[in-house]
């Protein structure tokens, strides 16, 4: 199968839906995935290829997206570099922002929550089902009067799955 190498994908639209999100992945398998959970959940989406053309997606879209989903580790911007251009755009700043990664480190997890992403997520610990209740999570208490909502940010901890019994 060849995938398309488009720097700007647009989903088909479904009707009713009413969470607009963006996601930045450079890995076309990947966001194929992503792009196929975020439907089959009612979402619409919109995708960027590298960091340079998320961020010119971001800044054109209109309405803005609910929530955007960054990959950490893109070609041109990394997925920091669209963060810290999004907290300095007054018309992106109250975006939530998803760090969506493979980087697992604390110091990685740290860095990505200071420069103000409401969570750091490794891809590999979570399912693409896990990150679209996690997206619902945070849409659910979003709203673009209030701002960015409180989330309770952390990493998900392998050795916590180790030590308890299987049911």
């Amino acid at each position: 199968m060849i995938l398309s190498k488009d720097p700007i994908r647009k989903s088909p639209r479904i009707k009713n839906m009413s969470t607009i999100l963006f996601l930045a992945e450079d890995d076309p398998l990947i966001s194929r995935m992503y792009e196929r959970a975020f439907h089959a959940s009612g979402f619409d989406l919109k995708m960027a290829i590298d960091g340079e053309v998320a961020i010119t997606i971001l800044k054109s879209m209109n309405p803005k997206p609910t929530i955007a989903l960054l990959d950490v580790m893109m070609p041109k911007k990394s997925g920091y570099d669209v963060l810290r251009a999004m907290k300095e755009d007054p018309t992106l700043k109250s975006i939530p922002v998803i760090l969506l990664t493979n980087l697992a480190g604390q110091q990685d997890a740290e860095k990505g929550l200071e420069l103000g992403a409401v969570l750091y997520l490794v891809k590999s610990q979570y399912s693409p089902k896990e990150i679209v209740d996690k997206v619902k999570e945070i849409s659910a208490g979003y709203s673009r009067t209030d701002g960015v909502p409180e989330v309770k940010v952390g990493v998900k901890n392998i050795e916590d799955k180790k030590d308890k019994p299987k049911s």
